[in-house]
């Protein structure tokens, strides 16, 4: 048998060629799982495989809390080596190799590993691990025994013939074969059943489920622990025990054990790997679905824009109105004021001015104002529901605690908080008062380097109010000018009115398409801004997106390349002698 590992200069040339290979595949493959920031879990057992390779062959004892496991490696030893009772005994992992000194306790740097050294011929180049009983109370037995299990080379699963493989030991052995590991089924209190009958219906249950699990028929082997220790003073042996010794002498020849050494790192990496897939093929859905949602948002910031232009259409046929209105109003004025009986009045321009602010502009001031002014609320309103939903997107998109903490996930969470908090930073700190102030003050700035400086920082409504009537009172103060008694005769004042009437539409229409394009620019201005905000905060997660998608893509060639390889030398392996 080899000493330890494969390191001995028995290995043959074939065989070493292939654990040359074996290393640098597992090399590669650790190295893969850094550069895809896998689990630093998934990390750590890479390394441990390709340590497997120089570690004594592991003979691992798994099974249920009183499946009778100490009991059984002290019959298959001979001798009374570890602790047995009805309560969980075994707190640890038991490493037993051979050593002259019985019971020698060797350093280990693992607080739960106790290494014990007993002379037996038969442990010579093999470790026999006891593990604590799973299914037990004390859950951390349990986590113990399936940390180790990665680094069996064959696994002795132990059952009872009392309950014989239960839901709980199912889920165990899958453990096993998610690893790759090979097993032999174990029945113990085998003395128990009665009849041949019984044990043939037993050893059938047991194979059917572990063919099962594993996909393959292992051998099942009934025995009896506590037979087997009262037979050995006699010379006795229990026949089970005689069968399963015949099947470890062969499992532990030099040629099955060398493939069984070869075949256990391989079946880890294949996991391993798997394992990777399995991330990676999540993390493109959640990448698929994140895209989805931001293409979503941007679809409903296109239906917004087009939503609010087309209210600040209806914003503005209101605005019109109003001065369609003031027209009717002004118009009336103007018949009824630019007439021959009312020459005594247009010797008065100061009432005549101050009747027309009174009659035609009236609250067209205050209406503007107040129309604007909702105007802007409902801007602002919708704008900042807007970066609510943003901030709803992005609660309902974080990494659950739950979820495997690998460096895409780090990173994903890291970028969708980065727009959680600009998100929030927005919300918080620009109230609906501030944007309307600023929009507001856009308007009012662009209408006094358009028209003049006759909004007077009053406020946006109240500033095209007095536009309006400052204009229209300039020209009707400058027909009024000309309209002195001297000058009156039969069509002069009849023309005047015509004259009034032209000027005042003129220049209603000239005020009505410079509010609109004012507003219009510095309502889409404004639009935009908010649009540059929102492409700013997720323009980094963008980026991420798609440079993930092209890393997943080039960790996908590269996966079935380490894939195939693995493949071949598992097929080599198997081939041994």
């Amino acid at each position: 048998m080899l000493p330890s590992g494969l390191t001995s200069g028995l290995v043959s040339d074939p065989v070493q060629a292939l654990l040359s290979r074996e290393r640098t595949l597992l090399a590669d493959i650790q190295a893969f799982l850094e550069a895809q920031g896998a689990p630093p879990e998934a990390v750590e057992h890479a390394r441990t495989a390709a340590r497997a390779l120089d570690e004594t062959f592991l003979l691992v004892v798994v099974g249920e809390f009183n499946a009778g496991k100490s009991s059984f490696v002290n019959a298959l030893l001979g001798a009374p080596v570890l602790p047995e009772g009805v309560t969980p005994t075994t707190d640890r992992i038991y490493v037993l190799v051979h050593g002259d000194t019985p019971g020698q306790m060797e350093p280990t740097r693992d607080p739960f590993v106790s290494r014990l050294t007993y002379p037996l011929p038969s442990l010579e180049g093999v470790a026999l691990v006891d593990t604590p009983g799973t299914n037990a109370i004390i859950r951390q037995h349990q986590a113990l025994t399936e940390g180790f299990l990665p680094r069996a080379d064959l696994v002795l699963f132990l059952t009872s013939s009392d309950r014989p493989f239960t839901e709980s030991e199912r889920q165990f052995l899958s453990l096993a074969a998610r690893w790759g590991r090979s097993v032999i089924m174990v029945v113990n209190k085998a003395d128990l059943l009665e009849t041949l009958e019984q044990k043939a219906q037993v050893r059938e249950f047991v194979e059917a489920g572990a063919r099962g699990v594993l996909g393959l028929t292992p051998p099942v082997l009934l025995i009896s622990a506590r037979g087997e220790q009262r037979g050995q003073p006699s010379g006795q042996h229990d026949p089970g025990f005689q069968a399963l010794r015949e099947v470890l002498r062969m499992r532990l020849s030099e040629t099955e054990r060398t493939r069984l050494k070869l075949q256990s790192p391989l079946g880890m990496a294949a996991e391993l790997l798997g394992g990777e897939d399995t991330r990676a093929a999540a993390a493109s859905t959640t990448l698929t679905e994140d895209l989805a949602i931001l293409k979503d948002l941007e679809a409903q910031r296109e239906r917004h824009g087009v939503a609010m232009l087309g209210e600040l259409d209806g914003q503005l046929n209101r605005v019109a109105r109003l001065l369609g209105e003031f027209e009717l109003r002004a118009d009336r004025f103007i018949d009824s004021k630019l007439r021959f009986s009312n020459l005594r009045g247009l010797m008065n321009p100061r009432d005549l001015e101050e009747g027309f602010r009174r009659e035609a502009v009236a609250e067209l001031p205050d209406a503007i104002d107040r129309q604007f002014g909702s105007m802007i609320d409902r801007f602002v309103e919708a704008n900042l529901h807007f970066w609510e939903d943003v901030q709803t997107f992005l609660i309902r998109r974080q990494p659950s605690s739950e979820v495997a903490r690998t460096r895409f996930s780090y990173d994903r969470g890291a970028l969708l908080e980065g727009i959680a908090g600009s998100a929030r930073e927005h919300l918080e700190l620009t109230t609906e008062h501030e944007l309307g102030r600023q929009l507001s003050q856009d308007a009012e700035d662009a209408m006094k380097g358009a028209i003049g400086g006759l909004a007077g920082g009053v406020g946006i409504g109240a500033g095209i109010g007095a536009l309006i009537g400052a204009s229209a009172l300039d020209f009707t103060g400058g027909i009024l000018a000309g309209l002195t008694l001297g000058s009156l005769g039969l069509f002069v004042l009849p023309n005047k009115r015509l004259q009034a009437h032209r000027q005042l539409r003129q220049k209603i229409a000239e005020l009505r398409e410079a509010l609109e394009r004012i507003v219009r620019r510095e309502y889409e201005r404004e639009q935009e801004r908010a649009d540059a905000r929102l492409r700013d905060a997720i323009s980094p997660y963008t980026r991420f997106t798609e440079q993930e998608q092209a890393r997943l893509a080039g960790a996908q060639v590269r996966a079935a390349e380490l894939r195939a390889e693995l493949e071949a030398l598992q097929g080599e392996v198997k081939a041994l002698g």
